[in-house]
């Protein structure tokens, strides 16, 4: 069976195992951070209703019927901007350039409801997020030249643009 996108909310059963190791993986990476709240408040910052359009997404990479990656996005304070959260591929399935299809697939869906702006942040002990954003075009908005660790969160944004042709990968929206 090929792998296929889900439109569906944070708080799917589906998604549930993804949140989980985004919680572990955050936790080790920066648990050693004084004042730094624990990830499952991090992940539970925001409700769920943030990431539905109109106003957002949240979307999963199914394969077999098991949640392979995901990745969300939501209205920014800014005007035609959307703020990617969460993207994350299971750790087995890495090196897979899962997490690159789901930005990709975020952004087509952010441009078809309207945004032509994508923010995101992402944390100073993620070089591979860092390599993944770099390489899908995101302006990075800090100094490239300063050791990445210098800074709490890594900012970046990009101008979205029509892509040349559309996704030929479908979109199953829950009943």
């Amino acid at each position: 069976m090929a792998d296929f996108f889900y439109s569906t909310s944070p708080v799917d059963p589906l998604a549930q195992p993804l949140v989980q190791d985004l919680i572990r993986e955050y936790d080790g990476r920066y648990g050693d951070v004084p004042g730094r709240d624990p990830a499952v408040v991090e992940l539970h910052r925001y409700p769920p209703e943030l990431f539905l359009p109109p106003r957002g997404q949240f979307l999963l990479l199914l394969r077999n019927g098991e949640a392979i990656a995901g990745g969300a996005f939501m209205l920014q304070a800014e005007e035609g901007t959307a703020e990617v959260k969460r993207v994350w591929s299971r750790p087995d399935l890495r090196r897979q350039g899962l997490a690159a299809r789901i930005v990709v697939e975020l952004e087509r869906l952010a441009l078809r409801q309207g945004y032509s702006n994508f923010y995101l942040t992402t944390g100073s002990r993620q070089p591979e997020a860092v390599g993944l954003y770099l390489s899908l075009g995101y302006e990075p908005q800090f100094d490239l030249n300063v050791d990445a660790t210098k800074f709490s969160l890594l900012s970046f944004r990009k101008r979205l643009a029509v892509p040349a042709r559309p996704s030929a990968e479908a979109i199953a929206v829950p009943a």
